[in-house]
């Protein structure tokens, strides 16, 4: 790996050292996110059993989930030119967080799939608004040297609450059955209308307990300009996240594959709260592996250890292939996949911001990550919508494997980069 430029991981026009890597905005930005996902991954975690009980088709599933990814990684590139041309960041990251819980509300509301749509569209233009300004905010509290163990601990307070909300979600939904609902869908609105007081929480926290690094406005940035300009090296490691991203499919997908071949033996409304049980397990164990992960990125290289968890990726897309194939209904041999699938992701979410920080200049950095940001996104709408049309159309061991193949030649592409 390149050695980093020490000018990345401080705040342009200030030349002290950070605070240690656990400071308060290290703190207060894990503090936000472990509430913001508390809110929006009780909706990832009961929203294929909420379309099942609307009768909508995996397809439309794919496609929300695509859809959104996109404007999520669309919105990341542009927040990211913006906070690095005007230097402003913590009030674009509160407007991002503002909007998860309107999104959530919208859901809630819905009858079918078209509000559900808009619902997470709201929701992840807010995530993609906030992400890429909240990851360089971290990235300029910590020297270069601790950026492995400060996003590790960050990521995994981040997936407490991916822990914390599905758990209590799909508690509330199983409690929720015995009470007199008008149909079905009425203990999922239920559930969706509490997921909004963690996301207004998590506003107020951001507010109170981060501080932005003093970010000076580069208004002669150039949109274009600075995307030609970026070393190859970061452009070549951009590609290969992209060809990996068109395998990523997302994980409500995966939580449907459980529910489906869980539901002949145990009943729909059951099987997704199984399903939903086995999301939370793969949410522990990415909380459990994130520091670990930051801790060997630190001392291994950020780079061969995102290599690492993209082979870890390519496996959970091929596993679950071969459990349609099989017809797995075993409870514990999908927890085995669903773990595989928390390794990845954490090393995933831990790193791929830091390797970008170690290719980039300060004064790009939050636009880098927009940039990454979008990338993913654009790509992992292509894996969601394939996903779900090719396992309507085809068949879900087919639409798997093909994921498996992308994601097979990203983390190939990815060991060129290094």
């Amino acid at each position: 790996m390149s050695a980093t430029n020490e000018s990345t991981s401080l705040p342009p026009g200030k030349g002290t050292k950070p605070d240690g890597w656990l400071n308060r905005t290290v703190a207060g930005a894990g503090i936000t996110s472990a509430l913001g996902d508390f809110c929006y991954e009780t909706t990832t975690v009961i929203l294929p059993g909420f379309l099942a009980v609307l009768g909508i088709p995996a397809a439309a599933l794919g496609l929300i989930e695509g859809i959104a990814d996109a404007v999520a990684s669309f919105t990341k590139m542009v927040s990211g030119y913006i906070a690095d041309k005007l230097g402003h960041r913590k009030l674009l990251v509160l407007i991002g967080y503002g909007l998860t819980p309107a999104g959530q509300l919208l859901i809630a509301l819905a009858a079918g799939w078209p509000l559900i749509l808009f619902g997470r569209m709201v929701s992840w233009f807010g995530k993609g608004l906030r992400g890429p300004l909240r990851d360089a905010i971290v990235i300029q509290a910590v020297s270069p040297e601790t950026r492995g163990r400060a996003f590790g601990f960050h990521r995994a307070a981040d997936t407490v609450g991916a822990v914390l909300g599905p758990l209590l979600g799909v508690t509330l939904l199983g409690l929720a059955q015995g009470w007199h609902w008008s149909d079905g869908a009425g203990p999922f609105r239920f559930v969706l209308w509490l997921s909004v007081i963690p996301g207004a929480l998590a506003v107020m926290a951001f507010l109170t307990l981060v501080r932005d690094p003093q970010h000076s406005p580069n208004p002669a940035l150039k949109f274009f300009g600075s995307l030609r300009g970026q070393p190859a090296r970061f452009r070549r490691y951009l590609g290969a996240v992209g060809v990996f991203g068109v395998g990523d499919f997302s994980h409500a997908l995966l939580i449907l594959a459980a529910t489906t071949l869980l539901s002949g033996t145990m009943g729909l409304v059951h099987a997704a709260q199984v399903a939903g049980l086995l999301y939370v397990w793969r949410n522990v164990v990415q909380v459990a592996a994130s520091w670990p992960v930051g801790w060997l990125a630190d001392r291994f290289g950020h780079l061969p250890v995102l290599i690492a968890g993209y082979a870890l990726g390519t496996i959970t897309a091929l596993l679950t292939a071969l459990a349609f194939w099989f017809g797995v209904d075993n409870v514990a041999l999908l927890a085995g996949i669903f773990l595989v699938a928390g390794l990845y992701v954490a090393v995933q979410e831990a790193l791929e911001s830091t390797v970008t920080a170690d290719m980039v200049q300060a004064e790009t950095l939050t636009m880098s990550i927009g940039a990454l940001g979008t990338v993913n996104g654009a790509a992992k709408f292509l894996s969601s919508a394939t996903v779900g049309v090719v396992w309507t159309a085809v068949s879900p061991q087919f639409a798997f494997a093909l994921a498996a193949a992308f994601m097979l030649a990203g983390t190939l592409a990815l060991r060129r980069v290094s």
